[in-house]
């Protein structure tokens, strides 16, 4: 889709023929209502506490010290008394502590363990980012096909993924658990990026393979991970440099010539490498465990790719998603400010929709400066915008939003989610 001249795409109105936000601007959290049969959930490392810290400090602060949702916590070793101490003195939630069964983490039965670590070397030898690390390849697979059937896990039906080191930037004073429920949804995100093509050559060959041998037609959201086939003439408007007029019958190529061919390609489709950022996710815990997303997994795994190339839990989600799932069931948290690393996605303030900012200075710090300094920051919340739907946030700016970057999928999920409602 051709971005139309006006404001920039992190503002601009999208259709809401598909989704729409949630809740534009700041309400009075409701408390009273019973809550969701949800958690949050944080695969860590002991060596992680302070990213731990930082990411829970920033959930308390702009949501959970309303709502009050459990935590669990998950590792492949683990956790020891200073984890757990720290942890649980930084929120009055629920907190529960877990360890990931061998038979969920690492190399299966069925893999030759030898030619897997090869593989792994291979591509550290290559720089392919993360590629090297074994323990990266084992997260990948248990985000992909085993998190949702951890015993801890097993009694909730939606979650919210928490990564170390993230930060919230927008107050979230509605349960999106509470409307995921009532809207039908199945997934949120909050950011749509492109993969590297170097870390999944392969994976759109299987997850199109499953698609065509199950016989799944496309619900609609398929195509927000497909480069449109060329024939396609009537899609792209006349404005846009991809649309190519139906050239005459003669024209069309000479008796006995063949066309191109695109071996990346398969049934004409070739992945665009978009995905949903899946270290921020909330998602019904009963789709993965659904019949179709455990086959569709089972599919992936068998395929070596976990081990031989680099596939992370984020294209297995969102290719499942695309398979199985309508531009409908999706929601993009538009609302809610979050950033990992360099990535940032911070929506505008609502205008006319903010509530004045009360104090909230956390416990925890124990330098009082420090608290203090903390505090005063969000009091002084970013002023409004038009077409802003944020609450009282306050986005960082020594880096530009990923909607404005190159390798954003937005313009993907437009496209799919009935295209732009305003210039």
């Amino acid at each position: 889709m051709m971005m139309p001249a006006g404001a920039p795409p992190s503002i601009r109105k999208i259709s809401e023929k598909h989704d729409k936000v949630f809740l534009s601007g700041c309400q009075e959290p409701d408390t009273s209502k019973p809550r969701a049969n949800a958690t949050f959930v944080v695969l860590a490392r002991n060596k992680e506490l302070d990213g731990v810290i930082q990411s829970i400090k920033s959930m308390e602060r702009h949501f959970n010290r309303w709502y009050h949702y459990p935590y669990v916590f998950l590792n492949d070793g683990e956790f020891n008394s200073t984890f757990k101490d720290t942890i649980t003195n930084y929120t009055s939630a629920p907190v529960e502590f877990g360890k990931i069964d061998p038979s969920m983490w690492g190399f299966p039965d069925w893999v030759d363990k030898e030619t897997a670590r090869e593989g792994i070397r291979e591509q550290g030898d290559a720089a392919i980012m993360y590629g090297g690390m074994e323990s990266y390849h084992h997260m990948c697979r248990f985000y992909s096909g085993f998190f949702y059937k951890h015993e801890l896990l097993m009694k909730y039906e939606w979650y919210w993924r928490i990564e170390p080191e993230i930060k919230y930037f927008c107050d979230i004073t509605y349960d999106p658990f509470l409307e995921m429920s009532e809207k039908n949804k199945t997934y949120g995100f909050t950011i749509a990026v492109k993969e590297l093509k170097e870390t999944v050559p392969n994976i759109f060959r299987y997850a199109s393979a499953y698609k065509r041998m199950k016989n799944i037609t496309s619900k609609g959201l398929w195509e927000m991970f497909t480069i449109r086939p060329i024939e396609d003439e009537n899609f792209w408007p006349e404005n846009d440099p991809r649309y190519k007029k139906n050239l005459p019958k003669e024209h069309e190529g000479e008796p006995g010539t063949l066309p191109e061919i695109d071996d990346e390609s398969m049934e004409g489709e070739v992945y665009n490498m978009c995905h949903f950022w899946s270290n921020f996710e909330i998602a019904r815990l009963d789709w993965f465990r659904t019949k179709e997303y455990e086959e569709f997994f089972e599919n992936m795994d068998r395929s070596g790719g976990f081990w031989m190339e680099r596939w992370g839990d984020a294209p297995i989600h969102s290719l499942a998603a695309g398979a199985l799932l309508s531009p409908s069931e999706l929601h993009y948290f538009r609302d809610i400010g979050y950033r990992h690393t360099t990535i940032q996605h911070c929506p505008a303030n609502a205008p006319a929709r903010q509530l004045e900012v009360e104090p909230y200075y956390e416990t925890t710090t124990l330098d009082e400066k420090e608290r203090k300094e903390e505090g005063d920051y969000w009091m002084n919340p970013d002023p409004p915008k038009e077409n802003g739907v944020g609450c009282r946030c306050r986005c960082d700016t020594d880096v530009p939003d990923v909607e404005g970057k190159e390798g954003s999928c937005m313009i993907e999920w437009v496209e799919i989610a009935g295209g732009w409602a305003s210039p």
